[in-house]
């Protein structure tokens, strides 16, 4: 099959219409880690009959233990839909071993620094590649951390980055036993007899997680860890993100509190943010939980439409910010 790439084989491997929308899912095979074995799936929703009227691109990444069904149903009914059917071109990407990208062959070994330092640049290049304007990025937990973690190590280029939205996302709760070397070590040793993190056994989700990704976590939080990797420092590097930012937290989030998604907002060197705390205190409707944030009816009525409203009014506002700066720079001279 001719690839539907310049950059590398890319193959087509569905196009089907789902009601009112068109899903083509992409396989790509970028070759530019060590592991060359592995795959990438990225589906892209478009209303059908619309496809060479394509809107501004939104890349949607799923959290850990889950798959491009958590932002688009087999009913059409999610997230991505109603972004698709409000006039953006939406991709869906599912990392590597996950949905439909096949487990690559060192699946085991898999880690946030191979994504953000090898996955998402192909994807984003991809995506560039069939439409050529800055795309929004919107991660929901881990895809959210992900997504901080390639904006900190700058594996994403910010001039083709619109916005960046992180929902439930946060590397600063705490597990202070973890700061007790022996302990991490010991957790360490638990986590590898385990032979693989089932999302189905441990209740979180359809799709496993490899045992280097909850090693890797576990040493960030260690004595001496830190929110990076051997060569770079992710959270030092947010500081130099000047890419628009919107934080959404939840108020019953235990898992990923609202103070920890809070201080990663923090942390970017952004002009402009927004923070989302969705809580009764906040005039919603319930303290919506970690899940809950983007998946239930109440979402879809009271939270979707704030995240419509930021993809759209983002871009401007900062064209509108940078050409305040360059004119008053031109002042200053």
């Amino acid at each position: 099959m001719q690839s539907s790439s310049e950059l590398f084989p890319v193959a087509l491997i569905s196009a089907e219409l789902r009601g009112d929308l068109c899903e083509d899912v992409y396989r790509l095979k970028p070759a530019n880690s060590p592991d060359i074995s592995v795959e990438l799936a990225l589906t892209r929703l478009g209303v059908a009959g619309q496809e060479q009227n394509r809107g501004v691109p939104v890349v949607l990444l799923p959290g850990s233990f889950s798959n491009r069904r958590f932002w688009y149903s087999p009913k059409a009914i999610g997230l991505g839909p109603y972004l698709a059917r409000a006039g953006f071109d939406v991709w869906i990407a599912e990392m590597r071993g996950h949905g439909l990208s096949p487990r690559n062959r060192d699946y085991q070994r898999n880690t946030v620094a191979h994504y953000v330092r090898y996955d998402l640049p192909a994807i984003a290049a991809f995506v560039f590649e069939q439409n050529s304007q800055p795309a929004h990025w919107l991660g929901h937990s881990l895809g959210g951390v992900t997504l901080a973690a390639a904006l900190g190590g700058n594996y994403l280029e910010q001039e083709k980055v619109a916005s960046a939205v992180l929902c439930g996302s946060q590397v600063s709760r705490g597990y202070w036993p973890l700061k007790i070397p022996p302990v991490e070590w010991l957790g360490r040793l638990i986590v590898k007899r385990m032979g693989g993190l089932s999302g189905a056994r441990l209740k979180r989700g359809p799709e496993d997680e490899p045992i280097s990704l909850a090693i890797e976590t576990l040493r960030w939080h260690g004595l001496f860890g830190r929110f990076g990797d051997a060569e770079q420092d992710w959270w030092a590097g947010l500081a130099k993100v000047q890419v628009p930012v919107m934080v959404v937290a939840a108020q019953g989030d235990y898992q990923d509190p609202p103070w920890a998604c809070e201080k990663m907002l923090k942390q970017f060197g952004s002009e402009l943010s927004e923070y989302l705390c969705l809580g009764k205190k906040r005039g919603f409707s319930s303290d919506f939980g970690h899940v809950e944030m983007l998946i239930s009816k109440e979402a879809q009525r009271e939270v979707w439409p704030l995240i419509g409203q930021w993809l759209r009014k983002s871009p401007q506002v900062a064209a509108e910010l940078s050409h305040a700066a360059q004119a008053e720079a031109g002042l200053a001279l």
